[in-house]
């Protein structure tokens, strides 16, 4: 199926159908991923063979002069954004001057849009990190994958790059002490000989029980709404996400559905 890439730094704004009208921001190249999971389900397509190094990748300063225009602009034409997000071509939290450029986007949006949210989607994989931990923080809403409750499923789905420990994992979002937004894809499908569903009670009940260990503010679910790379992936309905979402909201965390 075809996928696609972020051409620019800066992008949109978009109606997100998560966090309203976003102003995006891509940290990685724009013209390749860049990413330490290739998700099966990943709008941005496959990694490529050889990954881009940090010499492809926007310095703090060009990304905060090109916000300030994109802001600036919005601001004369009086429509200004819900939220600014970073996603774009892979995992924004690779970038080395990531918590330069999210001190920079705190700096802009109080001057610019004081009402708008900072949001970032991440893969979690460098929560590990003090430094990323340490931005995340400071963010609205750090926005963290946690696709299963079971390693292998993980594996799977998300197809980590490098070295990969769930039980890491866990012990890693743990330190947020709650200050984080779980985010999590449900599909049905099958991948190389395996055959994916992480909705069945197997599945939910190892997923609810990490939920419950972290304890975030809020739970996002949601299904594939976009081509995907991998091919004969299904879209969960709806009825079974709002179903997952009452065991969530059960727990005492905020859930939405999307």
């Amino acid at each position: 199926m075809g996928t696609f890439l972020f051409d620019d730094i800066i992008f949109g704004p978009v109606q997100s159908r998560r966090l309203g009208v976003s102003l995006g921001i891509n940290l990685l190249p724009i013209d390749s991923k860049l990413c330490t999971f290739d998700c099966i389900y990943c709008e941005c397509g496959w990694n490529p063979e050889k990954l881009a190094g940090a010499g492809h990748l926007p310095t703090a300063e060009k990304v905060k002069a090109q916000l300030e225009l994109k802001l600036q602009n919005m601001a004369e034409e009086g429509v200004l954004p819900d939220v600014i997000t970073f996603a774009g071509n892979g995992e924004p939290t690779l970038h080395p001057e990531f918590e330069q450029v999210i001190d920079d986007t705190i700096s802009l949006r109080n001057q610019y849009a004081p009402k708008a949210r900072i949001a970032v989607l991440s893969n979690s994989t460098m929560v590990h990190k003090e430094k990323v931990v340490r931005a995340l923080k400071k963010v609205d809403d750090n926005i963290l994958k946690l696709d299963s409750g079971f390693e292998e499923t993980i594996r799977i789905m998300n197809c980590p790059q490098s070295n990969f420990s769930l039980k890491k994992l866990i012990h890693n979002l743990k330190k947020f002490e709650g200050k984080l937004i779980i985010q999590t894809m449900f599909l049905i499908g099958d991948f190389k000989g395996h055959h994916i569903d992480n909705t069945t009670p197997e599945e939910v009940d190892a997923w609810l029980s990490l939920i419950k260990e972290i304890s975030p503010s809020q739970v996002m679910v949601y299904s594939i709404d976009r081509d995907t790379p991998a091919s004969g992936l299904i879209k969960v309905e709806n009825d079974v996400l709002e179903a997952i979402a009452e065991k969530v909201t059960a727990l005492g965390i905020q859930t939405s559905v999307a």
